[in-house]
Formats: structure tokens, sequence, C-alpha cells
């Protein structure tokens, strides 16, 4: 195991063995912290050493689960599976339908708003929510390790025989993964890899094979292809060197829809919080 490490001014450093950080800890020489449920040190003393190794970080996105791992030539530091957010567009249709609702009421009630989304590119809310969730996700990892590079698959919008019409509109897919390629490129160098290179490397060449069971907590459900993405570009294994895994589940607490007999609105946690669980 492997804990990121960070210097006095929050900025990582190379992930250190835990035997190690319990000496830092032990003699005052770094303080333990926790970064949404991953254990990490910060060191108290200048570093030794201002040298980084490449740190790529492989992606593989899903439409219900997705894998990241986060790798150099030398070690496997962090393998983790999340749950898509699926929700979004079942919510968007309740808020509408409640908004209906609403307009045969015999209460008083403000003018119509103009529609303030006119001729504004915009993301669709279900796809806009599936997208910032795989940022959220690389913004938390970047807090951690000194990333180099991303390494995403490539996923392509279903294309339909004698669909002209569709296959030439734009997809919320297309769309949503550009805006995503466009946010990585500004933390770091992006690499793009199709789903049959992955195939290739992997399973051809490596001889990894995936689970068929891909709602289980396993690493070979979605964290291998990730690896392999992130292997390819550093390179320095044929065989996964660690296969532990986290799983962040998002969670998402629903807004009232019901009339309040008081005078006030309840007040509401966040809508989205993190849930961390480890699989082996």
């Amino acid at each position: 195991m492997f804990v990121p490490v960070v210097n006095s001014e929050n900025r990582p450093l190379m992930p250190t063995t835990s035997s190690r950080a319990k000496r830092w800890i032990k003699s005052g020489k770094a303080t333990p912290f926790w970064k949404k449920g991953v254990f990490c040190v910060r060191l108290n003393i200048e570093p030794s050493s201002h040298n980084y190794q490449p740190i790529a970080v492989g992606i593989d996105p899903g439409s219900k689960r997705e894998g990241f791992t986060i790798k150099s030539k030398s070690h496997t530091y962090l393998n983790i599976q999340t749950h898509a957010i699926d929700w979004v567009k079942d919510h968007v249709e309740v808020r509408r339908n409640m908004r209906r609702a609403r307009r045969f009421r015999n209460t008083p009630c403000r003018q119509n708003r103009a529609n303030r989304l006119v001729n504004k590119n915009l993301l669709p809310p279900s796809t806009k929510a599936r997208w910032q969730w795989k940022l959220r996700i690389v913004n938390w990892l970047t807090l951690m390790f000194p990333i180099s590079t991303f390494v995403v698959e490539d996923i392509k919008a279903r294309t339909w025989k004698n669909g002209r019409k569709w296959n030439v509109s734009f997809s919320p897919l297309e769309v949503g993964k550009h805006w995503f390629y466009s946010e990585l490129r500004k933390i770091a160098h992006l690499e793009i890899k199709s789903g049959n290179d992955t195939y290739n490397t992997g399973d051809q060449e490596l001889g990894l094979k995936k689970s068929k069971q891909k709602l289980s907590n396993k690493f070979e459900a979605h964290c291998v292809d990730s690896w392999v993405l992130a292997n390819w570009y550093v390179g320095g294994h044929t065989q996964p060197d660690n296969t532990k895994l986290i799983e962040v589940i998002p969670r998402f607490v629903s807004s009232q829809t019901t009339p309040s007999l008081a005078a006030f609105h309840r007040s509401y946690s966040p809508p989205l919080w993190w849930h961390f669980e480890c699989g082996v």
C-alpha cells in the first residue's frame, strides 16, 4: 500500500510506503490526514528531493460503473471504481411535472421569466452531471498525486443503419466527452485510446481477462481497463501489481416536492456527497 504525500503547502509529492509514513508520523516529520476517504500525510519538513516520476491516470468511462487507475512505471498507487450518475434525467422530469402542476393552483405567482437558455451552448442536465462527476474525481486525485498524463478510453455514440438523420446530429455523448477532454487538457497532458486499442493491449498482448459481471466491485470488472491504459503510457509491468480498489458511490438527496404547511421551507444538506466502500 502506498500513501499520498503533500508538502507543507498541500502540493502533492511522490507517494511513499505505509511503513515509511508511519515512521514519519511517529518522529513528527509528517502529519496524517484524510482526503475524502484516502489516508494521506503532510510533511512538516522540507522534502529531501523534488524529483517526480511520470504518473498517469487511466480512465475507463462506462454507463453504470467507471474505472480510474493511478500508476507510475514502478508502482500502481490506487484503483478506483465509481458509480456513474444516472438519475438526473428522472429528477428533471419530476421537476418539470411539479412545475406544470403549480400552474393550475389558485395561488399568487410571479410572472414567468424569459427563457435564459436560448442561444446558449449548454450541455443537457443528465450529460453534464455524468461528465462533471468524472471531472470531480479527477480534481480530487490531483490534490493527492503529481499527475502528469491522463489516458482516456474513447467512447463513441452508437450509429444506426440507414439512420442518416440520426447519425449526423450532435449526440449528447459526443458533446459531453469533448467538454471533458477540454477540461482535462487544462490540468495535464491528455492521451486518447480507442476501445480496440485497450482490448488489443490488455487481452491480446498481456492476457488480462475482463469479468462479465460489470456491476461487481472486482478489479477485473472495470479497473483492469483503466490499469491497461495507464500502463500503456508509463510501462513497467506485464501484470497488475495492485488489484485492491476503492469504490466511490455518489448519493443524491432529493428536494421537497410537496407543498409545506409551514411558512418556510426546510433546509437540506448538499445534494451530492461521497460514500466509500473498499473492495479486494
